[in-house]
């Protein structure tokens, strides 16, 4: 087989997640799990993809069942508590919660890590991501319920640990060493977005 024949399925290969998304996403918005729905879905996959031409999405091809685990309980805990505590917020008559735009830089150079990091954030109630700075690799968040240097710093941190266990899940061997070396991890102190 020749090296470009070779790299076309490769490319091809790569794709292959985002075009079964596709299809499942069609066929969820259509309410129909049948052949045609299918068929149409695939149609529409392979419409969107040659016309409109993305980069080739490079999973890590490591996926930590645990760790995805404690992602997800984890991360219903958070939006539990930040649901809890920004209603409280907005109940309590006596003060004003307090409000801050956070830069928060993360440690690893992945387009899709930062992508899930900045929704995992913006789906926990009280925080939003405002910006990004791919560049630089930071993420901006307006946060409420920031009364001083010291819940900026938490804030902070939580959003670097949601990074390491996103990246503990389903990031590289390269990016979760790059995680233990920074030493960020989970927050201890009760540090998830508000």
């Amino acid at each position: 087989m020749s090296p470009e024949r070779q790299s076309v399925l490769a490319q091809a290969w790569r794709q292959m997640p985002f075009m079964v998304w596709l299809v499942a996403l069609w066929m969820l918005l259509w309410g129909q799990f049948t052949v045609l729905a299918f068929v149409t879905g695939l149609v529409v996959a392979l419409f969107v993809t040659r016309v409109f031409r993305l980069p080739p999405v490079e999973l890590s091809g490591r996926v930590n069942l645990w760790y995805g685990f404690v992602f997800v309980v984890t991360f219903f805990g958070a939006v539990v508590r930040g649901s809890l505590l920004v209603a409280w917020q907005v109940l309590n008559p006596r003060r004003y919660p307090g409000t801050a735009i956070i830069a928060v830089p993360l440690v690893t150079d992945d387009d899709l890590i930062m992508t899930h990091v900045g929704v995992t954030a913006s789906l926990i109630p009280g925080s939003l991501v405002v910006e990004t700075d791919r560049d630089r690799r930071i993420l901006y968040l307006h946060v409420i319920g920031v009364d001083s240097d010291d819940d900026v710093r938490m804030q902070r941190r939580a959003i670097q640990g949601w990074e390491a266990r996103i990246v503990r899940a389903v990031g590289s061997r390269a990016q979760v060493e790059k995680i233990r070396a920074t030493a960020v991890d989970s927050p201890r102190e009760g540090g998830t977005p508000v």
